[in-house]
Parts: structure tokens; C-alpha cells; sequence
């Protein structure tokens, strides 16, 4: 008999929820409880193929996950949080002069916090990566419980913060004025392939944070590689707040949300890779 994981319950867990909800958000809430069942059974399928396709399973639900919640944008938002958030952001860019001390390397800082933003989408399959490479892949179940709680925990909240960023509700204000090749690689990513429900909490902060805890967590005795990560998921709070992909305020909830990851750590079993 199949045994799930606790990371494969936990994002199963979350497509049932994002479905409970449907109905008061989409039109075609049925879409939601398939949506949910093809992941279980995807979960199901791998668990019984190769080892390392489960290891790296959460990533496909995690891009499901994110895609999902385009389903969930509203046909236009009023901006009233937006306006609010933009007042805080300006102090900081503006009044404590982030924005000048960042330009004033030339390009080197903006690019470097743009290459950082972009560098967040490998982040899932990096911390299993490093699990391997250190010879604790009987750990990738505590790496993705820690992951998928800081990560889905944010897109759990999207449907009640309808929002957009602010490089697009505000075009002509606040926006760098170092325009990096990486900075229009970004651009044309979030573009194209990005979603339009909400940006509170950032996604991208709450999943860097939370595998930085969960390397704390599974590889302690190499602390400087969690450290390392959370170092990083500075930057990219930062990168996100600078590029105006986020508002400050989004990135201090990716912060809080990441917190879920260290309980939920505790909560992963212990893989026994398959001779």
C-alpha cells in the first residue's frame, strides 16, 4: 500500500482547501476539486516509480498551485490597499533614499537583486539539490513540508487580498531607473506567465525564507547553507520592494508566513531511498 508523505498530504491538503473555497470566488469551482484529484493521483502514481521523481514531485504541485490561483482574479480591483501600501514603500525608497543608495553602483546592484528575483523559481528544486549533494536526502520530506508551508501558505491568502503590483497600478511613479537586461528578462516573465489575482503576501519571500529554515532544519550540521539561503531571501525582499514586483508590506508577510515552515519542519518523515 501507498503510504503519502506529510509534504505530498500538506499540498494535497491545499488544493482541497483552495477548492472548498472556489465556489465563493470562481465561476467553474469544479475546476478546483479536479484540480485537486489529479494531484493526489499524481502523488499516488510517482509513489510507487522512481524515488527521485518523488523527491522532486512538490515542485509540479507547487507551479500547479501557483497557477491555480490565476483563476481566481478578479475582472478589475479598486486599489484600495494599494493605494495605502504605496505611501509606506515611498518612505522607504524615497525618504530613507533606498532606491538612490541601490543606483548608485551603476548597474551592478540592480542587476544583482534582479538576477536574485529571477533565481527564485529554482529555489525548490536547489534545497532538494542540496539535500543530495550533503547525503541527506532522508530529508527532502522536512525540506518540502518547510517549503510548501511558506509557499502555499502565501497563495492561501491570495483570494482575500485582490491586488496588483505596483509597477503596474502606479507605471509612471516609484520605478527603477537602472533598466537591466535581467531587469526586461523579469518583466517578461511576470508578464507573461505570471498571475493576476494578488501579490499580499510575496511569494517569492515566504518560499526563500522557508527553505532557509527548512536547511536549518534538515542539515544542521552545515548551518552555513540555511544561513546562506536566508541571506539570500533578504535580498530578494529587497529586489522584490526595488523592482516594484511587490510592496514592502508584501514582502514583511512573505516573512511571517515563511514562519510556518519551522513548526511544520517537525511535521516531515524521514525518506528511505530506495536501493
Amino acid at each position: 500500500m501507498v503510504h503519502f508523505r506529510s509534504s505530498e498530504r500538506l499540498a494535497i491538503a491545499y488544493f482541497v482547501y483552495v477548492a472548498s473555497i472556489a465556489p465563493f470566488y470562481i465561476a467553474r469551482p469544479w475546476r478546483a476539486w479536479l484540480l485537486a484529484a489529479v494531484v493526489a493521483l499524481g502523488f499516488w502514481l510517482l509513489a510507487s516509480w522512481t524515488p527521485i521523481a518523488r523527491d522532486f514531485a512538490p515542485l509540479g504541485a507547487t507551479l500547479a498551485a501557483y497557477r491555480e490561483m490565476n483563476w481566481f482574479s478578479a475582472a478589475s480591483h479598486d486599489h484600495h490597499l494599494e493605494r495605502v501600501w504605496v505611501k509606506w514603500d515611498r518612505v522607504l525608497l524615497d525618504g530613507y533614499r533606498l532606491r538612490s543608495a541601490i543606483e548608485s553602483t551603476g548597474a551592478f546592484l540592480p542587476a544583482f537583486l534582479e538576477l536574485s528575483y529571477l533565481l527564485v523559481y529554482a529555489v525548490g528544486g536547489i534545497v532538494v539539490a542540496m539535500a543530495v549533494m550533503t547525503r541527506r536526502r532522508d530529508g527532502t520530506d522536512k525540506l518540502w513540508i518547510a517549503y510548501l508551508a511558506g509557499t502555499l501558505g502565501a497563495y492561501a491568502l491570495f483570494p482575500y487580498f485582490p491586488s496588483d503590483p505596483p509597477r503596474t497600478v502606479f507605471p509612471t511613479a516609484d520605478l527603477p531607473h537602472v533598466i537591466t537586461a535581467l531587469r526586461r528578462l523579469n518583466l517578461f516573465i511576470v508578464g507573461g506567465y505570471g498571475i493576476h489575482s494578488s501579490v499580499f503576501p510575496s511569494a517569492h519571500v515566504s518560499s526563500a525564507f522557508s527553505a532557509a529554515w527548512g536547511l536549518l532544519k534538515t542539515i544542521p550540521e552545515k548551518r552555513w547553507i540555511g544561513w546562506s539561503m536566508a541571506a539570500y531571501a533578504v535580498v530578494v525582499s529587497i529586489a522584490t520592494v526595488y523592482g516594484r514586483y511587490h510592496y514592502g508590506v508584501d514582502a514583511l508577510a512573505g516573512f511571517a508566513i515563511s514562519l510556518l515552515a519551522i513548526p511544520a519542519a517537525g511535521f516531515g518523515g524521514n525518506v528511505v531511498p530506495k536501493k
